[in-house]
């Protein structure tokens, strides 16, 4: 188990932890040269993702859920997210540091979701899923709603991938980051569930 402290130390000093499998008993700690981020101002969706979210398609919870969110996340034949991480992520939410927004059917199934960890004014974004059409995306657009209104200033998403720079991730140096990071890190913000009526 790593502690409630033991990970915002990690965060907070720009590494985060990753296990090798499902099955991991200890997960490792990691760091980028090349670290992904997307600017808050920068944030963009597809017109067909606004267009499911203007129409009320899904149904959205803030941090609600949490530990559905992250099993949903490692449901997959591939993961670093081990039963470790779940159980440490979880105390961590316990203590208002780690997030989820969760995405649900007109059945109110669980069909898409994303979490993170806040510590200052600094969000880290862990993992998503979707298993409904684009759920995965609208969850995305749900937190940088969060985020944005919350008052956070540093979207980090650990490394930088084809997927996320359709949502506007850039790369940047691990030296650039870790400046952000420190300003980040001198600021409050508050993730919080906000209305998902005004779209």
């Amino acid at each position: 188990m790593i502690s409630p402290q033991e990970l915002l130390n990690g965060y907070a000093n720009g590494i985060f932890p990753m296990a090798d499998s499902r099955e991991d008993p200890e997960a490792k700690w990691y760091t980028s040269r090349q670290r992904g981020i997307i600017p808050l101002d920068k944030f963009h969706v597809s017109s067909n993702v606004q267009r499911i979210v203007r129409n009320h398609h899904y149904n959205i919870k803030f941090d609600y859920a949490f530990q559905d969110v992250m099993e949903a996340c490692a449901s997959r034949n591939s993961t670093w997210i081990s039963e470790e991480i779940i159980n440490s992520f979880c105390q961590l939410h316990e203590r208002g540091h780690a997030h989820s927004v969760s995405v649900y059917d007109q059945q109110w199934e669980l069909v898409g979701g994303q979490y993170g960890v806040s510590l200052g004014a600094a969000f880290f974004g862990e993992s998503m899923f979707g298993w409904a059409k684009e759920a995965s995306k609208v969850a995305l657009y749900w937190t940088h709603q969060a985020l944005q209104q919350g008052g956070f200033e540093l979207w980090d998403t650990q490394f930088w991938t084809e997927h996320l720079a359709q949502f506007g991730c850039i790369a940047i140096s691990a030296e650039e980051y870790d400046k952000r990071l420190e300003s980040a890190l001198r600021e409050q913000a508050e993730f919080k569930a906000v209305s998902t009526e005004k779209v």
